[in-house]
C-alpha cells in the first residue's frame, strides 16, 4: 500500500472512531443532564434516611458530642460531605429544642405562662454556629479555588490545541512530531476539570486536530497497528468493567462509575477499523443497561415521593378542618390533642415528598398544628382566668348547702339541694389544689342532710331495704345462669331480669353503688359468655337507666333526648369529614394504604356508634309515648 492509500485508510478509520466517540459523548451528556438533578436530591434524601436509621441504633448523642464531631470535621473542611454536615446540624438542634421544651415545661409547672418564658443563653449553640460558619467559609473558598483551577485548565487545553495545530500546519521529522503528539495527548488526558460550558466545543476542536495529525503524519502500518493494538486492550478492559457494573447493587454508584468509563473510552485512541463497531456496541450495550437501571431507580423514588406527598396532604387536611366550635371542655381538647400527636407520629413514618414540595407541605402541616396549639393555649388561658371566679361560685354553693343541712323540711330542702348539685355541675373547673377540698366541703353538707333525712324517714328506709333484697335476688338469679342453659333462652331470661331490675325503686343510699357494681359486673360476664351483641348490651343498660330518669324528673327524658340529638348531629358531621378525607387518599402504591385503613376503621366505628344513638332516641320516644321500653 502506498503512502496515499495509507492516508486514506487513517482518515477513514478516524471518521469511524470520531463517530463512535461523539455518540458515546452525546449519550452520556444527555443521561447526565436528565438524571443528575434527581440523583442529587434523592441521594441526599436517601442519605438522610440512612443516617437517621444509624442514629437510632448508635449511642444516644449529646450536644457536646455533636459539637466535638463538628470541630473534627472543621480540621479538614474541604473534605466534609454536605450530608454529614446537615445531619449534625439536624441532630444538634433536635437536642437543643428538646432541652428548650423541657425548660419551658418546667417553667410553666412552676407557675409561669408560655408567653412569659424566655430561653436562656446557650454557649454551646453559639459555638456550634461559629464552627458551622467557619466550615462554610472554607468550603466556599474551596469552591472558588476549583472554579479558578477549571479556568486555568481551560487555558492549558487551549494551548495544547494550539500546539497540535502547529504540528499539523508545520510537519517536521516524523518521530519527533509523533513523540510530541503523544506527549500532548497525555497532557490533555491528565487535565480533567474545565468549565462545563466549554467541554463539547473544546473536545471537537481537539479531535479535529488529532484526526488532521494522523492524516498528514503518514504513519507506517506497523506503527499504526501497534497503536490500534494498545487501544484495543484498553477498550476491552473498559468493556469488561462496564459489564460488571450491570450487577452493581448500588445503581447510583454504578452510574457515576460509568461516566468515568465513558470519559476514559473517549480519551483512548482508535482501534482497527474492522473491530470498531464490535467494541463500541459491546461497550454501549453495557452502558444502556446501567443507564436504564439508574433511570428506573429514580422513577420508583419519584412515584414513592408523590405517594408520600398525597398522604401528607390528607393529614394536613384533617388538621385544617378541625371544628374548634365543639372543643369547649378540657376532655374535648385533650382528646383532640392526642389525635394531633398521633397524626404527627404518623407523619414521621412517611418518607420524603418531591423536593420542590417537601418544604411546602411540611410548612403547611406545621402551620396547621401551630394554629391548633395556639387556640388550645388561648382556651386554657381563658379557662385559668375563670377558675378564680368558679371557686367563688362554688364557695357560695357550699355556704348555701351548709345553711340548709340542719333543716327538717325534708322535701323542700331536698329539692333545693338537688338544684344546688345541678348548678354545681354547670360551673367550670377550679385550680387543682382547691378542687378536692371545695368538692368535699359541698358533698359533706349534702350528705349530712340526706343522712338525717333518711333517719327521719324510717318507713321509707324499710321500703328501700326491701328493694335492696329484691335487687340482690335478681343478682343471685343472674349468677345462677350457667353454660348448660340454651343461649337464646339465657338471653331472654337476662333481659327479663334486667327489666325487672329497672322497675324496682330506690335502695339505701350507702348500698346503692355496691349493688349497682355487682349487678353490672354479672351482666358484663353474661353478655361476654353468651356473646350478646355489645350495642344491644349498651342499649339494654340505657333502657334500664331510663326508668330511673323518669322517676326522678319528668322533664329529664326531654333533656336527655335533646342531648342525644346534638350527639347524633356531631357524629354525622364527623362522619362526613372522614368520608371527604378518604377522597384525598390514593392507593396507587402498595405501601400507601395504611392511613386509608385507619380512617376506614374509624368510619365503621362511628357508624356503629351513630346507630346506637339513634336506637336510644327511639327508646326515649317510645317512653314519652308511654310504650314499653323493651319494644
Amino acid at each position: 500500500m502506498d503512502s496515499h492509500e495509507t492516508n486514506l485508510s487513517v482518515e477513514g478509520d478516524f471518521e469511524k472512531e470520531k463517530e463512535a466517540v461523539e455518540i458515546s459523548e452525546t449519550e452520556a451528556k444527555e443521561t447526565i443532564e436528565v438524571q443528575v438533578g434527581d440523583a442529587v436530591s434523592v441521594a441526599e434524601a436517601t442519605t438522610e434516611v440512612v443516617v437517621g436509621e444509624q442514629e437510632e441504633t448508635a449511642a444516644k448523642p449529646t450536644k457536646e458530642s455533636v459539637l466535638g464531631r463538628l470541630k473534627e470535621l472543621a480540621q479538614n473542611a474541604e473534605a466534609v460531605s454536605k450530608q454529614e454536615l446537615d445531619n449534625l446540624k439536624q441532630t444538634f438542634y433536635k437536642l437543643h429544642n428538646t432541652e428548650l421544651e423541657a425548660d419551658k415545661k418546667q417553667f410553666i409547672e412552676n407557675g409561669g405562662t408560655e408567653e412569659e418564658f424566655m430561653p436562656k443563653a446557650d454557649a454551646l449553640e453559639s459555638e456550634f454556629k461559629s464552627v458551622i460558619s467557619d466550615i462554610k467559609a472554607k468550603r466556599s473558598q474551596v469552591t472558588a479555588d476549583e472554579e479558578k483551577q477549571k479556568e486555568e485548565n481551560l487555558t492549558i487545553k487551549l494551548s495544547i490545541i494550539d500546539k497540535l495545530k502547529e504540528l499539523v500546519e508545520s510537519p517536521e521529522d516524523t518521530n519527533k512530531s509523533y513523540n510530541e503528539f503523544k506527549r500532548l495527548q497525555q497532557q490533555w488526558n491528565d487535565i480533567k476539570l474545565i468549565p462545563q460550558a466549554r467541554v463539547n466545543e473544546l473536545w471537537k476542536s481537539y479531535q479535529h486536530y488529532v484526526e488532521k495529525f494522523y492524516d498528514i503524519l503518514k504513519l507506517n502500518n506497523e506503527f499504526r497497528d501497534y497503536d490500534f493494538k494498545k487501544n484495543l486492550e484498553i477498550k476491552l478492559r473498559l468493556c469488561e468493567t462496564a459489564e460488571k457494573l450491570v450487577e452493581e447493587a448500588d445503581v447510583i454508584s454504578a452510574f457515576h462509575q460509568l461516566q468515568k468509563l465513558h470519559q476514559d473510552f473517549r480519551d483512548t485512541g482508535p482501534v482497527a477499523k474492522d473491530l470498531r463497531d464490535e467494541i463500541w456496541n459491546r461497550f454501549k450495550a453495557a452502558s444502556t443497561i446501567v443507564n436504564r437501571r439508574h433511570q428506573h431507580h429514580f422513577e420508583e423514588l419519584k412515584e414513592e415521593e408523590q405517594h408520600n406527598l398525597d398522604q401528607k396532604a390528607v393529614i394536613c387536611e384533617i388538621v385544617e378542618t378541625i371544628d374548634y366550635d365543639h372543643l369547649k371542655t378540657f376532655a374535648a381538647w385533650e382528646k383532640q390533642t392526642q389525635e394531633i400527636i398521633a397524626l404527627q407520629a404518623k407523619w414521621k413514618t412517611i418518607g420524603f415528598a418531591p423536593q420542590k414540595m417537601n418544604v411546602k407541605i411540611f410548612e403547611r402541616f406545621r402551620k396547621a398544628c401551630d394554629e391548633f396549639f395556639k387556640k388550645k393555649g388561648e382556651f386554657f388561658k381563658s379557662l385559668k382566668e375563670g377558675m378564680s371566679e368558679n371557686l367563688e361560685k362554688k364557695k357560695a354553693l357550699c355556704e348555701k348547702a351548709e345553711a340548709l343541712k340542719e333543716s327538717t323540711e325534708w322535701k323542700e330542702t331536698a329539692e333545693i339541694l338537688i338544684k344546688l348539685q345541678k348548678e354545681w355541675k354547670t360551673i367550670g373547673p377550679v385550680q387543682k389544689k382547691y378542687s378536692d377540698i371545695i368538692w368535699q366541703r359541698f358533698i359533706d353538707a349534702c350528705d349530712y342532710f340526706f343522712e338525717q333525712k333518711n333517719k327521719a324517714t324510717s318507713s321509707q328506709r324499710s321500703v328501700e331495704v326491701e328493694n335492696l333484697k329484691k335487687k340482690k335476688s335478681i343478682i343471685e338469679q343472674l349468677v345462677a345462669i350457667d353454660d348448660t342453659m340454651d343461649a337464646e333462652e339465657a338471653e331472654q331470661l337476662i333481659h327479663e331480669l334486667m327489666k325487672e331490675w329497672g322497675s324496682i325503686g330506690h335502695v339505701p343510699f350507702k348500698e346503692k353503688d355496691k349493688a349497682y357494681k355487682q349487678y353490672h359486673s354479672v351482666i358484663e360476664q353474661l353478655f361476654e359468655r353468651f356473646n350478646i351483641n355489645v350495642s344491644r348490651k349498651k342499649l339494654s343498660n340505657f333502657k334500664t337507666s331510663i326508668a330511673d330518669i323518669e322517676k326522678n324528673d319528668s322533664q329529664a327524658l326531654y333533656k336527655e333526648r335533646e342531648k342525644l340529638m346534638r350527639v347524633r348531629e356531631n357524629m354525622k358531621n364527623e362522619l362526613l369529614t372522614y368520608e371527604n378525607n378518604i377522597g384525598f387518599l390514593t392507593t396507587s402504591s402498595q405501601k400507601g394504604n395504611s392511613l386509608l385503613i385507619e380512617i376506614n376503621r374509624k368510619v365503621e366505628k362511628l357508624k356503629d356508634d351513630l346507630e346506637l344513638v339513634e336506637q336510644k332516641i327511639k327508646v326515649i320516644d317510645n317512653s314519652i309515648r308511654g310504650e314499653d321500653h323493651e319494644k
